[in-house]
């Protein structure tokens, strides 16, 4: 029996549609968009059951709030691996722009026509630019106008650096400019401020650095020490037995014991690192690539290296000073 995905695709809201639609023509996927999309959903579904029931046999922990979490992280996951491609992608066209656009000038100036200049800039080298040069000088061999190609063109590729300098090339064109000009002019310029933004994260490396520290070294240690001290104090307050009568009276202390359970703790530690860890990932991308969904992909190292150390921590503490701070 076949299985209609597309029904489950409708789930999804409609800006989700047209972001997976345009990152996937974008990455070079020729499938069906909304098959796609509901097998992600499907799939999701049926493995966030399935791994909820082994979960709920093995420790017990709750159905409700385990599968529509599962859900959540494998959409999140599936999309965030998609958005790192396409990044990826744009990357690669933004490093190689300065280059090609280099080459085009000079080939006009070789006295080599507009269509011909483009087409024979495109290179293997350019890597998945070779293609939307191509397009584009395609295009303008058919007839149409350069401005309309080159504005085509930015709306295929999700780059605002790309955008802004075609959307300068083509005012230049309609200002009355020399095409060759203009294209030497913006590769200068698109070179320059490359130099800029790699001194720029030369500067910025020392905050990055320090955030990784405090999130995988700082945080991991502080929590996993005081979270031995409330096990410690959990243990010895309930094993004290103060006497009865007027003596208790007389004992100018009071002790009281400790409400807050180990297990409480330990679990409030760990939802906080894997937050700051996701957190702090996103940060660490903001800043030495100037956007955030760059620090997506260090979200799992970040957050195993985290809870790593608290575990690594408590163990450690655990089992160097467990029966030193145990009174009986």
């Amino acid at each position: 029996m076949k299985i209609n995905y597309t029904i489950f695709a409708k789930l999804y809201p409609k800006k989700v549609r047209d972001s997976y639609a345009s990152m996937l023509k974008f990455l070079g996927y020729h499938i069906d968009i909304e098959s796609f999309m509901g097998f992600i959903i499907f799939f999701g579904i049926g493995l966030s059951i399935a791994l909820s029931i082994y979960l709920y046999l093995a420790f017990k922990w709750k159905l409700y709030f385990q599968i529509p979490a599962y859900f959540i992280i494998f959409q999140v996951a599936i999309y965030s691996w998609l958005t790192l491609k396409a990044d990826k992608k744009v990357r690669q066209i933004e490093t190689i722009l300065p280059d090609a656009l280099q080459l085009m000038s000079s080939n006009l100036r070789a006295g080599l026509t507009t269509d011909a200049a483009l087409l024979l800039s495109a290179r293997e080298e350019f890597g998945p630019f070779q293609q939307e040069v191509n397009r584009m000088g395609k295009e303008i061999a058919s007839g149409k106008d350069i401005e309309d190609s080159m504005i085509a063109l930015t709306k295929r590729v999700p780059s605002e650096k790309l955008e802004k300098t075609f959307y300068l090339i083509v005012t230049g064109i309609k200002a009355g400019g020399s095409l060759a000009d203009l294209l030497d002019e913006t590769s200068s310029n698109l070179r320059n401020q490359r130099l800029v933004e790699e001194k720029v994260k030369s500067n910025v490396l020392l905050y990055v650095i320090f955030i990784f520290i405090a999130i995988t070294a700082g945080a991991p240690m502080l929590f996993g020490l005081s979270s031995f001290l409330i096990q410690v104090l959990t243990q010895n307050l309930a094993n004290i037995e103060l006497p009865e009568g007027d003596y208790a009276n007389k004992i100018p202390i009071a002790l009281h014991q400790v409400s807050i359970s180990t297990n409480f703790v330990i679990n409030y530690a760990l939802l906080s690192l894997i937050t700051s860890s996701i957190f702090g990932s996103i940060i660490i991308g903001l800043i030495s690539r100037g956007s955030g969904k760059e620090g997506l992909k260090y979200i799992p190292i970040i957050t195993l290296m985290s809870v790593g150390i608290f575990l690594l921590v408590r163990f450690t503490v655990s089992s160097l000073l467990g029966d030193l701070f145990v009174f009986k």
